[in-house]
């Protein structure tokens, strides 16, 4: 009998168990992963930006564990000498239309009390010289780390401590009664007192296996990159992102330092045809079948057709993509890029079109269900932890004993 089973070893299931064992030590945890290795998905593919709370709603559970994320990440990497940097972010208006855009971020940041600046064209060109842009706003918070090589401390750290990271481990079915939940990974059987679903891309699929009913459901789309070629990294110091149009759910296409020193380019966000699909040609047909049958993606996909269409164009037209680049930076060509590892974000939908927007929680018998949590929940992933290791009923309470 384990204390608590935690489905998924991304970064938030790994922080999870970490909340887990330092508020309960002792406790018997697996983590249970079902790729051969940990972070295999959206944490091993994520941009590597330690976001500092600048977009989200004021109150919302994404602004507070973003900003409390944000030190926790880099308090988590200066004690356990994982490397990252502090670089700071431009978000740059380069049309007339964008500034009161970045007016009202602005305003929506002061309500989240952050430290950022707004800058003149000139105070732009000294950060970062190669940029163009009307104005801007300086985010000095902002910075940069693999989040792989923090997962792989964390379970290092979890190791230590006697936690079990069970690999190759599918989980094929969940039932969950009033004193226990029973995961069958694939004919192997571990009783739990308490179960926690991390999934990411898979995780609406298991909150169904425990019985409970959500009209939530987890839509995959894609993410595709560039790289700067070596002679072109000098173009971008730190990162250069647009001042996002809160019409349409993604960033827009974004210049980020990486910590190895490449620079990367993108995402557009487009239609992954299946959950874990890294490549135009992957498909998975019940993957597809869900995303077609749900009432929810053809309203969203109605009501977001023109920016939509958008991402599809620079998807499968590169110099597309490029202008898209160039109004950051103007000196990027279409022979400075080259294709890079894609991302899959798992974003959860509702059967109304609206995208779940902020991290979202379901709470079962005996589990709770991370169901949504897209970026910037590597940078939260340890808040988001202690959230979940502060839901669950003190051991003690509700019989469940530790050890």
């Amino acid at each position: 009998m384990y204390d608590y089973v935690i489905i998924g070893g991304g970064i938030v299931g790994l922080s999870t168990a970490y909340a887990l064992i330092q508020k309960n030590p002792g406790a018997k945890v697996v983590v249970v992963e079902k790729e051969q290795e940990l972070s295999a998905h959206q944490t091993g593919r994520n941009s590597g930006v330690i976001h500092s709370g600048v977009y989200y709603k004021p109150g919302s559970l994404k602004a507070r564990m973003a900003i409390q994320g944000r030190d926790s990440m880099v308090e988590f990497c200066r004690t356990h000498d994982v490397p990252h940097e502090v670089c700071g972010k431009v978000l740059v208006a380069t049309e007339p239309e964008e500034l009161p855009r970045m007016e009202a971020l602005y305003e929506r940041v002061q309500q989240n009390r952050l430290n950022v600046q707004k800058i003149t064209r000139e105070e732009l060109k000294e950060i970062e010289p190669h940029a163009a842009g009307l104005a801007g706003l300086k985010v000095p918070q902002t910075g940069i780390v693999n989040y792989k090589a923090v997962s792989e401390k964390l379970a290092e750290l979890l190791r230590e401590a006697g936690v079990e990271i069970s690999l190759g481990s599918p989980v094929v079915d969940i039932n969950e009664y009033n004193d226990e939940v029973v995961v069958d990974k694939g004919g192997q059987t571990l009783h739990s007192r308490y179960l926690i679903n991390c999934a990411g891309l898979h995780s609406d699929r298991l909150v169904r296996m425990t019985g409970i009913h959500t009209e939530l459901q987890i839509v995959p789309f894609r993410g595709e990159y560039f790289e700067l070629k070596e002679e072109k990294k000098h173009l971008v110091k730190g990162l250069i992102y647009p001042i996002p149009n809160t019409a349409f759910p993604f960033l827009g296409v974004h210049l980020t330092k990486m910590m190895d020193g490449g620079v990367h380019a993108g995402p557009n966000a487009v239609l992954s045809l299946k959950r874990e699909g890294y490549r135009k040609t992957d498909i998975h047909l019940k993957d597809l079948a869900e995303v077609l049958a749900f009432q929810g993606f053809w309203k969203m996909a109605g009501a977001n057709m023109k920016e939509g269409m958008k991402e599809m164009v620079r998807s499968f037209h590169k110099q597309s993509f490029v202008k898209s680049l160039q109004r950051l930076v103007p000196e990027i060509e279409a022979d400075d890029i080259i294709p890079t590892e894609a991302g899959v974000r798992a974003q959860a939908m509702l059967k109304d079109g609206r995208l779940v927007d902020d991290f979202h929680l379901i709470r079962g018998k005996r589990s709770i269900h991370v169901c949504n949590a897209p970026s910037p929940a590597a940078t939260a992933s340890l808040e988001i932890g202690k959230e979940i290791a502060q839901q669950i009923p003190d051991p003690l309470v509700a019989g469940i004993k530790v050890g």
